[in-house]
């Protein structure tokens, strides 16, 4: 690895840990870091102060935040690149719509739901089967883009189906399923962000065993194949893994867009295609991301007040011209 990468590297790592260790300080309430981080350790909760309990309240929605930041970029990246699409996002295969979709049922029909009482499982478990089910379509199909075209689609179907939802749902309910939509990272407790640990883990394991085939695939499917590459091995199992870690924080989180399409073409330029690069600044680059928007939207005073703004509008916002201005300055 070259002086360049390294310190690249070096850098996302001192921005991404940088922005864990700070954010669970700051906010509407700073607290004390020296006083609440050693009361915090003692583990004695009796004697604990408002700042200590204000901290062990932030603590796990900050891991939140930092794993689903990562894996939404590294998702981000990976998708670019085996769909070979600059515009592919975590969500391109349906992930999204059929996760929430899923989340809805739950949120909305308990009694008709049954085994899927917990709307985390049946937002992983529809996330899961609609990606199965647009490779399943895509491997039928004899068109070049038909993986893009069935996610497109499928995206178009669930989409109507969460009209149906939210048409057919009691009208009291309506603002638990728009809080959804909107991306969340409200959590309380560190079981959340800890049972999100092994999915994640799944995911990034499979992608970054495979960093060398998708250097090849990304350069040319055509010319990997004949080197010994099996590109529709290789772009069946990458697409499963990307999947699978945009599950798994929809599941956690609700979707929570941009980060998976600014992140990786604000790094291209640095890194290339060079996956072993890309993929570990991909994450150091969306954990410290999310952290922040998180840390803007439970800080920000709207309309007088302050507001615990679900940070999915934020990350839009904020995204939106911040990708424009990336594009402008792309050669």
């Amino acid at each position: 690895m070259t002086p360049r990468p390294r310190l690249l590297l070096l850098w996302l790592t001192a921005f991404s840990l940088g922005c864990g260790f700070l954010a669970p300080f700051l906010g509407t309430e700073p607290i004390a870091i020296g006083t609440a981080t050693l009361e915090w350790l003692s583990g004695d909760r009796s004697s604990w102060s408002t700042d200590t309990r204000i901290l062990d309240l932030r603590l796990p929605r900050v891991l939140l935040a930092w794993l689903s930041g990562g894996a939404l970029a590294v998702a981000g990246a990976a998708m670019q690149t085996l769909l070979r699409n600059s515009l592919a996002t975590p969500y391109t295969l349906g992930v999204s719509t059929a996760g929430t979709f899923g989340a809805f049922l739950c949120l909305a029909f308990p009694s008709v739901a049954g085994l899927l009482i917990l709307p985390r499982f049946a937002a992983l478990l529809f996330a899961l089967a609609a990606t199965f089910l647009v490779l399943s379509v895509a491997r039928r199909s004899h068109r070049s883009d038909g993986i893009i075209l069935a996610g497109v689609t499928l995206n178009f179907l669930f989409g109507a189906a969460l009209m149906m939802v939210r048409y057919l749902a009691d009208p009291y309910k309506l603002a638990v399923l728009d809080r959804w939509l909107m991306g969340s990272l409200d959590v309380v407790g560190f079981d959340t962000p800890l049972s999100l640990l092994p999915w994640l883990a799944i995911g990034l394991v499979l992608l970054m065993r495979r960093t060398d085939a998708l250097d090849q695939f990304a350069f040319d499917p055509e010319m990997a194949a004949a080197r010994g590459i099996q590109a529709k091995t290789i772009r069946r199992d990458g697409l499963l893994a990307a999947s699978l870690l945009a599950a798994a924080v929809v599941a956690y989180t609700g979707p929570i867009g941009f980060i998976g399409l600014l992140v990786p073409h604000a790094l291209r330029g640095y890194t290339g295609m060079r996956h072993a690069l890309l993929l570990p600044a991909c994450w150091l680059a969306g954990s410290g991301f999310l952290v922040i928007a998180d840390l803007c939207a439970r800080s920000l005073e709207i309309g007088g007040r302050h507001s615990e703004m679900p940070v999915g509008i934020l990350t839009a916002l904020v995204g939106g011209p911040f990708f424009l201005w990336v594009l402008m300055r792309e050669r």
